[in-house]
């Protein structure tokens, strides 16, 4: 690991665990939650997150094989459309640099899946993600620390 920023600035780090707690508590399904965690860390490549998110989609009961192919969430009928309206906004976040924004389709088709406070929590649950890929990413946080980490939760 490049640096554990975590322990450098431990407010900082306590301010991103601490939104992240207040998500915990939200109203999003934890199986919902950790298909989404786990689809944004595929794409940006963080090993951190992905050993992470695949653990809680288990604990919270997601079948293996769902995790297994979240990432042709379009070309598995197991999903459903609920999920994947959030997978689809997960995704489009997550590239927003791509395109330059989330179209109308995509926005539409997560609010008529959505109340707003889920909608809320879940564009917040895909910031904050974002936000944890990048730092782990950048400083190669891998999967390894993943495994220290929760050995000791």
């Amino acid at each position: 690991m490049r640096l554990n920023s975590y322990e450098v600035d431990p407010g900082g780090h306590k301010r991103l665990i601490g939104w992240a707690e207040h998500l915990d508590r939200g109203i999003l399904p934890k199986e919902l939650r950790a298909l989404v965690e786990t689809r944004v860390s595929q794409i940006n490549g963080c090993a951190f997150c992905l050993a992470m998110h695949t653990d809680e989609g288990r604990t919270a009961g997601l079948p293996q094989a769902k995790l297994d192919t979240v990432a042709a969430w379009r070309d598995d009928p197991t999903f459903t459309d609920r999920e994947r309206a959030a997978l689809d906004l997960a995704e489009t976040m997550t590239r927003i640099a791509d395109g330059g924004r989330v179209s109308d389709d995509v926005w539409d088709a997560a609010a008529a899946a959505f109340d707003e406070a889920e909608l809320a929590s879940l564009v917040q649950v895909v910031a904050i993600i974002n936000a944890f890929n990048r730092i782990n990413v950048a400083t190669e946080r891998g999967s390894n620390h993943y495994l220290e980490y929760a050995s000791h939760r």
